[in-house]
């Protein structure tokens, strides 16, 4: 997650770059049930009790992004996710720039940098959180953030008459 310092229109890269004055660690959670509602996407990243996020660390304290920083995630003390952030689709650079191009971002805006490849929805057979578990991320310099879920709220689902159950993405900081 890049902590946005100062407004951006129209930014470049290295604009953008330089607008970016601190990070966190941020569990990037999808609710897969509410997710495949619409084929909007952006549904399932937005429940209740979602997107656990946290401390912010100065920029300058955690340097460059580019260098390859290590990016862990734990479920229930089990890896799942290991990569670096040399590995990243988008640089953080390029995500606010990009964003600048359609939204003024504005100091204390937060842009989550996406997920690495092993989300378990995506494993064969698919896995999915369940109240209880233990979820970790772990960014280096920038600490553990760890989240123990809970249960799903019970909700009227809008494109049908009968209730489901938002099972992902409902977890707390602990």
């Amino acid at each position: 997650m890049s902590w946005v310092g100062r407004t951006l229109v129209d930014a470049d890269p290295a604009e953008a770059l330089e607008a970016v004055v601190g990070y966190s660690t941020f569990n990037d959670v999808t609710a897969r049930r509410a997710q495949k509602l619409t084929s909007q996407w952006i549904l399932g990243k937005n429940a209740d009790r979602s997107g656990p996020l946290g401390p912010m660390v100065p920029a300058g304290e955690v340097g460059d992004l580019r260098d390859g920083l290590r990016v862990r995630t734990r479920v229930n003390g089990r890896t799942v996710q290991d990569v670096s952030t040399s590995q990243m689709i988008h640089r953080v650079g390029e995500t606010p720039a990009h964003i600048s191009r359609t939204l003024t971002l504005r100091p204390g805006d937060l842009l989550a940098t996406g997920t690495p490849s092993g989300v378990g929805y995506a494993r064969t057979p698919p896995w999915l959180l369940r109240p209880g578990d233990v979820v970790e991320v772990e960014v280096e310099r920038l600490g553990i953030l760890r989240n123990t879920v809970v249960g799903g709220e019970h909700r009227r689902n809008p494109f049908r008459s009968r209730p489901y159950v938002h099972e992902m993405g409902a977890s707390r900081a602990s």
